[in-house]
């Protein structure tokens, strides 16, 4: 026999609607009262009917929160750490007012991501968190600005998360954005003071937002040390005569950094430090240096970005740049679920740690002594 909302009533005491709102957590109600009708629920085993009350409400109990890779740590902590908060209270197996956490792997795509968009926008979802950089396309740009507006107009709380704000939408509640230049800069400059002057980087896919801050973060270091020009780009001689730029581009993986750094040791032997636009790219870094029969980092130092939790476990340990993935997906989950305050604004900068270990030192004495600085 199917249990109805009528018998959970009956069962708790109160008249449907009370139960109702407990059930979507959408109006307040005294703690005792939704303490007796959450026991009726857990006692008689009812389940809501989620298509019909999401007719009946403006939003449903979904939260979309989209990933270009789940399988990369630095999506995967964020969407588990929003997905907690999301959830409600561990281990009561009741449902009262939480939502349902759906991840969508959208590959990189941004075909895909717009359709899980519209998707989440047909399921009524009651938020949605977009997670890691943007894509830097006008027609992309603009196709999300639109889509994001008819979600905010249907009632979805819309979060960004590791992602800048969007230019022109007033769509957004709040947008946690990592100082990906700051953390570059940082990164550039501890290699500079270490005595580095030859220093390559593994940079991520050209036209995604990460990319471009990181590198500017790198470039405006060097630029800064009088090595290069801030707009020096891969394979470009805009820097000081006689030196490269020496930027590669490719995917965030580890068979990237790989290929990309044979490639930067083959156009400058006397390289003396590598920078990884992540820990990932910079593990394959890391093979290609010991591969070419290098020492880390009596030869060549390696840098990455993030700090994953392998990052401190590499040999040696891996200097990189920590951004505070779970405490900024689990922040994204309260804003998605309106539980935090938005910051003023609704921007707020999270700050990028310097993590100096071992893989970085003090170049060689006999290494990178190409053409006089």
């Amino acid at each position: 026999m199917t249990v109805t909302l009528a018998d959970v009533a009956a069962r708790a005491r109160v008249s449907p609607a009370t139960v109702s709102r407990v059930l979507n957590g959408n109006y307040p109600v005294a703690a005792a009262t939704r303490e007796r009708v959450l026991r009726a629920v857990d006692d008689l085993d009812y389940v809501l009917n989620g298509p019909a009350s999401s007719l009946a409400a403006a939003t449903s109990d979904l939260v979309g929160i989209l990933v270009n890779d789940i399988a990369d740590p630095f999506f995967g902590i964020m969407a588990g750490a929003a997905q907690t908060e999301i959830g409600g209270q561990e281990g009561t197996g009741r449902a009262g007012g939480e939502k349902l956490a759906v991840v969508c792997n959208t590959g990189g795509s941004p075909e895909r991501e717009l359709t899980y968009l519209t998707l989440l926008q047909r399921q009524r979802a009651a938020a949605v968190i977009l997670t890691g950089g943007a894509l830097e396309d006008p027609g992309h740009i603009a196709a999300m600005t639109t889509k994001l507006a008819k979600l905010a107009d249907a009632g979805t709380r819309v979060v960004l998360c590791g992602r800048p704000p969007l230019p022109g939408s007033d769509a957004i509640v709040a947008s946690l954005a990592f100082d990906n230049r700051g953390g570059g800069r940082r990164l550039t400059e501890h290699l500079l003071t270490l005595g580095h002057r030859r220093i390559g980087y593994v940079a991520g896919p050209l036209e995604r937002t990460t990319t471009r801050h990181r590198l500017e973060g790198h470039q405006a270091a060097m630029a800064a040390a009088g090595l290069e020009s801030p707009t020096s780009g891969a394979g470009s001689r805009e820097g000081r005569p006689g030196r490269e730029a020496l930027i590669v581009h490719g995917p965030y993986s580890r068979r990237s950094g790989y290929e990309a750094t044979l490639e930067l040791l083959r156009r400058a032997p006397d390289l003396t430090a590598v920078v990884a636009a992540n820990d990932t790219v910079a593990l394959g870094a890391c093979a290609a240096v010991r591969d070419q029969g290098l020492r880390i980092p009596e030869d060549v130092s390696v840098a990455g970005f993030d700090d994953l939790p392998f990052s401190v476990d590499a040999t040696p340990a891996l200097t990189t740049v920590r951004l505070p993935l779970h405490e900024a997906g689990a922040r994204a989950g309260r804003l998605a679920m309106g539980t935090e305050t938005p910051p003023p604004g609704g921007i707020a900068t999270i700050t990028a740690e310097l993590m100096a270990r071992a893989s970085t030192a003090p170049p060689r004495a006999d290494r990178g002594r190409g053409p006089a600085l």
